[in-house]
């Protein structure tokens, strides 16, 4: 199992994860029914096995061209630490285990499950012909506050999709931070991505133009749903973590990339999804 956690980088499901948490526990409010622990577990293991099928797809579709990326040469498919085969083979059982889970749920989960796997999956396609590939992650990771809403409550909504905006755009926006990396291995084999179309200056605006819609998704729920200070604290702290990272990443300076992906964005997700569910425990418990 460890080769296998390395092949799907587990760690990096703290950016969608805590966004599930909301989806599902703004569910059981809006429909005020009582907390059970076995649909948070099916949402849970929903949320692993897509998030498994998707990142190990994109090591299996990429593996050549991982293996000349000097930054992503090691990677496990290249390294020889998990053959093809065996990547392909995880990829079918944690789809066929998604669906499985889904249909353990309610219908409209059900139904919905190809679209979904559709999504996450199609993402790895997208680099080899359209610059929108950033957004096409963001939107399948934008799938977990839905996702788990309706896993509760059987339908949509209009603030469980304004969380799932404020994922896609925050998602698209550090994944943009993410590409500068390789902005001239991805020019020179031809793959298309914002860094590589409108340069380190272009990309880093338009990183903070999605930021910017992003934070305003997080902040339009308030009139609709009557927060309390903790969620306020929540979305000031998320803000400030979008800021923050763009001032870690310079045009001339993208040293600091990695600490501004994974560091800046875990702790803001996750900071966010404990001030909402605070909030949501002192409104109904008072």
């Amino acid at each position: 199992m460890k080769k296998y956690f390395s092949l799907v980088l587990f760690a990096h499901s703290v950016f969608a994860l805590p966004f599930a948490l909301i989806g599902f526990f703004l569910g059981v409010t809006t429909v005020q029914t009582s907390f059970e622990w076995d649909l948070l577990l099916k949402v849970l293991f929903c949320m692993v096995f897509a998030r498994n099928s998707a990142m190990a797809f994109n090591r299996y579709l990429d593996r050549y061209i991982d293996a000349k990326n000097p930054r992503t040469a090691m990677r496990d498919i290249p390294a020889g630490k998990v053959s093809a085969n065996e990547a392909l083979l995880f990829v079918i059982i944690n789809a066929v285990l998604f669906v499985g889970t889904t249909a353990l749920i309610n219908p409209l989960c059900l139904y919905l499950s190809p679209i979904a796997l559709f999504v996450v999956l199609f993402y790895s396609f997208t680099k080899r012909f359209t610059v929108f590939c950033h957004l096409v992650l963001g939107a399948g990771l934008a799938l977990a506050p839905v996702g788990a809403f309706v896993a509760v409550t059987g339908f949509f909504e209009v603030v469980p999709v304004l969380y799932a905006f404020a994922v896609l755009f925050w998602v698209s926006g550090f994944d943009i931070i993410y590409a500068l990396q390789d902005e001239e291995f991805d020019r020179g084999e031809g793959l298309r991505s914002i860094p590589v179309v409108l340069g380190r200056k272009g990309a880093l605006r338009l990183s903070i133009a999605l930021h910017m819609l992003s934070a305003a998704c997080v902040i339009i729920p308030v009139f609709f749903i009557a927060f309390g200070y903790f969620y306020y604290v929540g979305v000031a702290f998320f803000c400030f973590m979008l800021i923050y990272q763009h001032s870690l990443v310079k045009p001339s300076d993208i040293s600091k990339v990695n600490k501004a992906f994974a560091t800046t964005n875990g702790y803001a997700s996750v900071i966010f999804a404990i001030c909402f569910l605070v909030d949501i425990f002192i409104r109904t418990t008072h």
